[in-house]
């Protein structure tokens, strides 16, 4: 059990049999009455975010996920196959885990894998990655002043947005978290 009073951005609690993560928090102490603890909570499956409010010092469960670096090894269907860098145990992770982060990672990536009773529950991909662009409308000429933006597809299938300079066949770099383009990058 750990108190409200030692919430720390992270920290990862269990309620009603569901795990959240601590994004923001807030200490108030009112003027009339006991003081209490602002939160906002990210459910850790899901992704939704919630607020909450809770007493000082109240208790909660708090839970300790375990962070694995696995290296993605390929597609079986309607899961993803990894392999643990360590101990190069394979492990079947659904894709419904991994949600939308599947279009930030290719085979041999390595990335976090988060555990929970010896469950994965998500992953956590590199801040940035490199991918190919596959698919690219050419610029117009001298269309090079402005902050105008066209999509590609990379090689995951992923559509981003980049500016006109970027052509099929060249690297780009993208924030995983954002999903936005970041720099051309050389091969």
């Amino acid at each position: 059990m750990i108190s409200t009073n030692d919430f720390k951005r992270g920290t990862v609690i269990k309620m009603d049999n569901v795990l959240f993560s601590v994004v923001e928090f807030q200490h108030v102490k009112p003027g009339k009455g006991g003081a209490f603890v602002r939160t906002k909570l990210k459910n850790v499956i899901k992704g939704t975010v919630i607020d909450k409010t809770f007493r000082a010092a109240e208790k909660v469960e708090d839970v300790r996920l375990e962070k694995r670096p696995m290296q993605y090894l390929y597609d079986e269907g309607d899961t993803l196959v990894f392999m643990d860098t360590e101990s190069f145990e394979q492990e079947s992770i659904s894709k419904e885990i991994i949600g939308d982060l599947l279009k930030y990672i290719k085979e041999q990536d390595v990335v976090e894998i988060i555990m929970y009773d010896e469950k994965p529950i998500s992953i956590t991909p590199p801040e940035t990655v490199v991918l190919k662009v596959v698919y690219a409308e050419p610029g117009l000429k001298g269309d090079t002043a402005t902050n105008v933006l066209k999509p590609v597809k990379v090689e995951t299938e992923a559509e981003v947005r980049v500016p006109l300079f970027i052509n099929q066949g060249d690297y780009i770099k993208i924030n995983t978290s954002t999903g936005e383009y970041v720099e051309r990058v050389k091969q």
